[in-house]
């Protein structure tokens, strides 16, 4: 049986190295392990010796941070891992070019990195996101792996630093302080440019429903009360334009997330970082992840702010308000099947009750709803953490890490979730929503302009009172010749700006909507 590298059977590893059988609950699971799990070797750092399993590519200061961070259980999203790595091999090509970092290390710290942007060795980054601030636990987890392979690679034992080190050689004229905020950005630009596909998607999805039900009148509804009519297709027109709107937001980010501060090093300043490297290395990461990017114009500025951070955070926060409300709208318009509004049927995905035969409910706007609700969470927590920085350095990066990652891989894929199991396949309940439309006393407001609003409410008081359509009462009161009321209360008239029943035409944006 092979040693399991996680966090698992390293977390009761005492600070010393030693493994605590009376501190921990899990010596007799480790016990059980057959020799391999027993091998160490030994690493060092200026706090002093500690053992590392002997498998592992990690090293002593990843190892320390395992056993003092056992809080949440979560590692690094495989898209943060994948930037670190990315950020790790242009500054060793970067290092090298400038004639830092001699031919052999260089192009075996690149190709451990390639591995792991390759989806190899994920399963080493093992240290929680709730870490020391800035991230130096996570940086230097990438540093030990990336060092160990590349020994690997030249045919040196794991460990055997002085050949090649995690930090005078993996972090060559690097800070933690540069490196985590630059792989902040390179993740949030990859993502940002996932999410905008599937929101440009969800758009189009929205947009075809708009078209298909854009000949279907029912009453509108303000304060959850009936209020003038509507076109179905209207509303679906208004929720794509959000989601296009909330996109333009999110696009507007792209041009100072596309600023990178490495070669900043520990405060800015740059200290440390040979000028060559810092102006090769954005132009290698430009290559290697296909952005326009560019140095920061003032080191200190970003090194010490998040406000960039904030700001993508809060578009997305946008983005799940819009979402949200796409989604109790589909609930409340869905309710039923035979006491509520029965307007719209969502596709069934999956049975709703565990005793309730039958029942179906809105599980994907559900889904969607909660992932809302964890975005403006997260943006909450990143706006804190923004704020929470001191002088030089915002200390609370991995924070605003995790939260940033986390919301923008969960919109990406609920916007997609969102548009293919539910809004693509919804069903129109036509019929019910045309006579809810014609027993709905919203209508009356379009007798406003020719019989005023006092009168138009005697209508509507009288129709509610014996049961009748807004249309009916009107003609038995004799208020207008019947032709005038058929043309008022054509059901298209109702929906289109100006006044119903006139000669002149409506605004052009308010005509039926075209593929």
């Amino acid at each position: 049986m092979q040693l399991n590298k996680n966090i698992e059977t390293s977390c009761f590893i005492s600070a010393d190295g030693k493994i605590n059988k009376k501190d921990s609950a899990n010596w007799l699971y480790c016990s059980l392990f057959s020799y391999n799990a027993m091998k160490y070797r030994v690493e060092h750092d200026y706090l002093g010796d500690i053992e590392v399993p002997e498998d592992a590519y990690w090293g002593v200061q990843t190892q320390r941070a395992v056993h003092n961070f056992p809080v949440s259980g979560i590692k690094p999203f495989k898209e943060y891992i994948t930037a670190t790595a990315t950020v790790k091999r242009a500054a060793a090509e970067a290092n090298w070019k400038a004639g830092m970092l001699d031919e052999k290390r260089a192009k075996a710290i690149m190709k451990a990195a390639d591995e792991i942007r390759q989806g190899k060795l994920h399963d080493q980054f093992v240290v929680d996101v709730y870490q020391a601030g800035a991230g130096t636990s996570h940086n230097m987890n990438a540093n030990e792996v990336i060092a160990n392979r590349a020994l690997e690679i030249i045919g040196e034992k794991k460990g055997s630093y002085n050949v090649i080190s995690p930090n005078d050689h993996v972090n060559m004229g690097q800070s933690t302080n540069d490196v985590i905020p630059t792989i902040i950005r390179v993740t949030s630009l990859g993502l940002v440019k996932d999410l905008l596909q599937q929101m440009s998607h969800l758009e189009n999805v929205l947009h075809t429903k708009a078209v298909e039900f854009d000949d279907i009148i029912k009453s509108g509804r303000t304060h959850l009360m009936d209020a003038a009519p509507i076109r179905l297709g209207q509303e679906f027109e208004a929720w794509a334009r959000m989601i296009a709107r909330d996109a333009e937001r999110i696009k507007s980010i792209i041009p100072r997330l596309s600023e990178m501060n490495i070669g900043a090093t520990a405060v800015g300043t740059g200290l440390n970082a040979d000028p060559k490297y810092v102006k090769y290395v954005v132009r290698i990461l430009s290559r290697l992840t296909g952005f326009k990017l560019k140095n920061a114009e003032h080191l200190p500025e970003m090194t010490q702010s998040a406000t960039d951070f904030v700001e993508l955070s809060a578009a997305l926060r946008n983005l799940a308000v819009d979402l949200i409300k796409i989604s109790n709208d589909l609930r409340l318009m869905a309710s039923g099947p035979k006491t509520g509004f029965a307007e719209i049927e969502l596709p069934a995905v999956q049975p709703g009750s565990s005793i309730m035969p039958g029942k179906v409910n809105p599980s994907i706007p559900e889904m969607v709803d909660m992932v809302g609700f964890q975005v403006i969470g997260n943006d909450a927590a990143i706006t804190l953490a923004g704020q929470a920085g001191q002088l030089e350095l915002n200390v609370m990066l991995p924070l605003i890490a995790y939260c940033l990652t986390h919301s923008l891989i969960i919109l990406k894929n609920t916007c997609t979730i969102l548009a293919d199991k539910c809004i693509a396949g919804i069903k129109a309940n036509r019929e019910r929503m045309e006579r809810l439309l014609h027993e709905s006393p919203g209508v009356a407001l379009a007798l406003n302009p020719y019989i005023g609003y006092m009168k138009a409410a005697e209508v509507v008081k009288k129709a509610l009172a014996e049961n009748k359509t807004i249309k009916d009462v009107a003609l038995e009161m004799r208020l207008l010749p019947k032709e005038q009321l058929d043309k008022i209360f054509d059901p298209y008239e109702l929906t289109r700006m100006g006044i119903a029943g006139s000669a002149k035409d409506g605004n052009e944006k308010n005509k039926p909507l075209t593929k």
